[in-house]
């Protein structure tokens, strides 16, 4: 019953205490504390039946007098999502085991407990099933992560720190004013499913779902709200970035999932060519800014805006193909972008430079150094084989089904992450050595390679066997697509409507289910 609660406070508690420690004891206190939320992922994933629905559900009288619930549960998207974050918190903390901490930063401790924080608040984020808590934890995200940034980052750290706390804070007060809203209008409960069963927002519908939704763009984030990211990631460190873009960045994809379309399907139907039209403004826009980049830190970043908006167009396909590849896609983003976060981040370490133009010839020194780049660049351009590939092509595909023009746009992205793969490549590690530190440079270490192995291991396990992911995140997937094709949500691409009744009882543009009429031949 306490598992989810079990596996958020373990790394919180041990976030508290690793500013009393030393470096080493904290380096294994942390990895011991990261490592029981993936144990207790594991045994939830072993003995979780994707047929039912809620899991591991604990439902406790939280703010009795406002309806607020501790509320936790977990679906085949939710539980899918706490596994990535309980894989890739243990590797950021071996990871910082490598770093070299500047004497302008906080401290490789600091650092530790920021990235336990982080985790902990992601589990009870994703497993969340009462508004208003879901929103408090959303929030305190932003604390750590921005510590992360402020803390440890490049000389910019405190501009890019204070521009994603900004945009963060500015669009979370925007949900915060819809949530109270939707409490208002929902009957003075903030339970998910209390809420589902008998909010009726009418008229606000569209203003409570935009409050969500631009909070939720925002973390993603897409275009145009997405300008605060290549800032934050070029100025942290590598370990800070994965924390960032492949855990928290996901928080923003989950919630339009969890809480946007199910809370207010008449405004999803609305407003879902809208979304479909923006994920692929942001697949193109950040696959064209990807190929414009000359910081490598910067460089992946784009890239996973030009991949947040595929995630965005499979989820608002809003049919089982296109939003179960749209969740499957979450899940792989997230390996294949800590695999090139950390890569790179070995690389500038060695040379000591961010600029794509400072190196050249590297894989003639450093060839692991170079295959593993080659691996982390390929897994970015979905090859087959590697776990995004089945994500991607599923997304695609789903689109296709009812809105071909966009999944042919959305397409050209793939030859655009072909051309900025090959150029980094390219220019990092071929050719000759240019100067001594490239000459000299060494490969990777043992434990660099120890940090880097479970993410090659699981993007070619899941490549070649997605089933057991697909076998969990399907069932979810479905039932959110049944849930809004139930309330009059039909794919995209369909231009039908259900209405309540008779044409007398007609409100215009509320798209709810019920007996369908006829009118001169034609279904309304």
């Amino acid at each position: 019953m306490y598992i989810l609660t079990t596996a958020a406070l373990v790394p919180l508690v041990a976030a508290l205490f690793m500013t009393f420690l030393r470096t080493g004891v904290a380096r294994v206190v942390a990895l011991v504390a990261s490592l029981v939320p993936l144990a207790l992922a594991i045994y939830m994933v072993m003995g979780f039946d994707p047929g039912v629905g809620m899991q591991y559900s604990v439902e406790v009288p939280w703010i009795p007098a406002l309806g607020a619930y501790y509320s936790l549960g977990v679906d085949g998207i939710a539980l899918a999502m706490i596994l990535l974050t309980a894989i890739l918190t243990p590797i950021v903390v071996l990871y910082s085991g490598t770093e070299h901490y500047r004497s302008d930063q906080m401290g490789e401790h600091a650092f530790l407990g920021f990235t336990l924080a982080i985790e902990g608040l992601s589990i009870f984020v994703f497993s969340s099933t009462d508004v208003l808590l879901f929103y408090l934890f959303f929030e305190a995200t932003l604390i750590p992560m921005f510590f992360l940034i402020g803390g440890f980052g490049g000389e910019n750290r405190r501009y890019a720190a204070i521009k994603f706390l900004l945009y963060s804070l500015g669009s979370g007060l925007l949900m915060l004013a819809a949530i109270i809203g939707v409490y208002v209008l929902g009957g003075g409960s903030f339970l998910l499913t209390d809420l589902q069963e008998n909010a009726s927002f009418g008229g606000a519908e569209n203003w409570l779902f935009a409050g969500f939704m631009i909070a939720f763009i925002v973390k993603a984030p897409m275009v145009p709200f997405h300008t605060w990211l290549p800032d934050a990631a070029e100025n942290t460190t590598p370990g800070g970035a994965v924390m960032m873009v492949a855990i928290m960045d996901k928080i923003g994809t989950f919630g339009m999932i969890r809480f946007a379309m199910c809370l207010f399907p008449g405004a999803t139907y609305q407003f879902r060519d809208v979304m479909v039209w923006l994920a692929v403004l942001s697949i193109i826009w950040g696959a064209l800014a990807a190929l414009a980049q000359t910081n490598l830190m910067r460089f992946v970043a784009y890239t996973s805006v030009s991949h947040f908006g595929f995630i965005v167009l499979g989820i608002f396909t809003i049919n089982e193909t296109g939003t179960a590849a749209a969740s499957l896609y979450m899940f792989n983003h997230g390996l294949s972008t800590a695999m090139l976060f950390l890569v790179v981040g070995y690389m500038i370490k060695r040379r000591g430079s961010a600029d794509i133009h400072a190196f050249g010839g590297v894989q003639k020194v450093a060839p692991l150094l170079g295959g593993y780049l080659l691996i982390a660049l390929l897994s970015a351009v979905a090859l087959p084989g590697l776990a995004p590939f089945v994500s991607e092509f599923g997304v695609i595909a789903g689109t296709f089904n009812g809105a071909p023009v966009a999944a042919g746009i959305a397409a050209i992205a793939m030859v655009l992450a072909a051309c900025y793969i090959m150029r980094v490549y390219k220019t990092t590690m071929t050719g000759e050595p240019g100067d001594d530190v490239i000459r000299t440079m060494p490969d990777l270490t043992h434990p660099e390679r120890w940090v880097l192995a479970p993410l090659i291991v699981l993007l070619f396990v899941f490549g070649v066997y997605p089933e057991p992911l697909t076998t969990m995140v399907n069932p979810a997937a479905q039932n959110t697509v049944n849930y809004l094709h139930d309330n009059g949500v039909p794919p995209v691409g369909s231009n039908y409507y259900f209405v309540v009744g008779g044409a007398d009882d007609e409100e215009e543009g509320s798209p709810l289910q019920a007996d369908l009429s006829s009118e001169g031949g034609a279904v309304k």
